[in-house]
């Protein structure tokens, strides 16, 4: 997928990927914010967080005006969405769309019930935050971390 690229694109798509992935080595984002699956590689980036494959599908078909998914690997990703997936992150996505799941409440596993529990946490809102609303996102920070790492990966 690099093939055609300037070099400067070249670049930048390596520098979000390195960013990208330095934020799913944090703890939070190393399982999927909806259903707990290992590894997620996929991201809805204006709900700042990282899910799995099967999560992707389902918030695609939520429509983008509630979720927007990008592929960590495949997708080029612009500062904006950068700085939301590293503002908001899983932690604080389910502190917000999560805070009032049931006590004793256990993920779904399985496509169906996902899909319901998705739906309920996005779409209907069933367990959000009264007070919580997403950061406006702040892009000139991402851009001065992308601009600090032409000085890391020369050293290298």
């Amino acid at each position: 997928w690099m093939a055609g690229k300037s070099h400067k694109e070249k670049s930048l798509l390596e520098k979000h990927q390195t960013f990208l992935g330095d934020l799913l080595k944090d703890e939070e984002n190393r399982y999927c914010a909806d259903c707990d699956g290992k590894g997620p590689r996929w991201s809805s980036w204006n709900l700042g967080i990282f899910i799995c494959i099967r999560c992707a599908g389902i918030h695609r078909n939520l429509g983008v005006h509630i979720s927007r998914v990008k592929s960590v690997n495949l997708d080029t990703w612009t500062s904006e969405q950068l700085w939301m997936v590293k503002e908001v992150g899983n932690r604080k996505n389910r502190q917000m769309y999560e805070a009032h799941l049931p006590s004793g409440f256990r993920r779904p596993q399985s496509d169906k019930p996902v899909e319901r529990f998705i739906r309920e946490k996005y779409e209907a809102k069933k367990y959000m935050a009264a007070n919580w609303t997403l950061p406006k996102a702040v892009p000139q920070e991402v851009d001065n971390i992308l601009r600090s790492m032409d000085g890391q990966h020369k050293r290298r």
